[in-house]
């Protein structure tokens, strides 16, 4: 199957593993609303290049996802462009370290309101029209959730809740939605703190059984299957790391 006329909503889309999904499901016949928060540049040249193939079929839109009040205009504002909203991709997450002794309730409402708040209210606003498409709700999780990384309590915190919140969400909102999740491995490394040092990735990758990284395409297309190819999928999370999370 393809995603031929579905309307998709991608947070985070502009740009590194977002970006590689946008341009899965676009290939695949989708109509894309690509979230932004400050990438406002970045965000209109990755539209430009995919209206070169298909034209008016990117709606750009600019939102700080903590500001949670402004969600049910947000989503208003696609159905009212495009007629329907069918998936929505829950991508956009922060991620930094907070060492216990050091973090502060500013860095809390950080991570937990990216990695979970926004996704948990975002699926609320979005809900009563995926309803009507018999749409699907797609949460970025991350294999940490079972092996936390230290130095990252509450990013391991926020990304464990929306582990909860997928399962939870695809009990609340069955029959009508199917809500699943893919948890990445090392596919990018993050652009600060220790993933930085050339020997912590090799050693990140000698752990895998797979024995490389992996790249932004294998989670574009673990979220295309379940979008399209999983109609008997819900409840379920997909690790996505070349085996590394039985190899920890």
């Amino acid at each position: 199957m393809t995603s031929n006329n579905k309307v998709i909503l991608i947070t985070g889309g502009a740009k590194r593993v977002g970006s590689a999904i946008c341009r899965q499901l676009h290939a695949q016949g989708a109509n894309l609303v690509i979230h932004y928060r400050s990438s406002q540049e970045e965000a209109e040249v990755f539209r430009d290049s995919l209206e070169a193939i298909r034209p008016q079929s990117v709606l750009l839109i600019k939102a700080d996802l903590l500001n949670v009040d402004q969600f049910p205009n947000l989503i208003e504002q696609i159905v009212l462009h495009f007629g329907q909203l069918d998936v929505l991709v829950n991508n956009a997450s922060s991620f930094f370290s907070t060492p216990i002794g050091k973090f502060t309730d500013e860095a809390w409402h950080d991570l937990i309101g990216s990695n979970l708040k926004a996704p948990l209210f975002l699926s609320q606003a979005a809900a009563p029209y995926l309803i009507k498409q018999k749409g699907c709700i797609i949460n970025i999780v991350d294999i940490h959730v079972d092996y936390p990384l230290k130095n990252h309590v509450i990013y391991n915190c926020a990304k464990g809740g929306l582990a909860a919140l997928t399962r939870s969400l695809a009990l609340e909102l069955a029959p009508d939605i199917r809500v699943n999740g893919v948890s990445p491995g090392p596919i990018l490394w993050p652009l600060t703190g220790d993933w930085a040092n050339a020997s912590v990735q090799q050693e990140i990758i000698d752990r895998t059984l797979l024995k490389r990284c992996g790249e932004p395409e294998d989670i574009a297309k673990a979220v295309n299957y379940l979008i399209n190819d999983a109609p008997f999928v819900t409840g379920q999370i997909i690790a996505v790391d070349g085996g590394r999370s039985i190899n920890l």
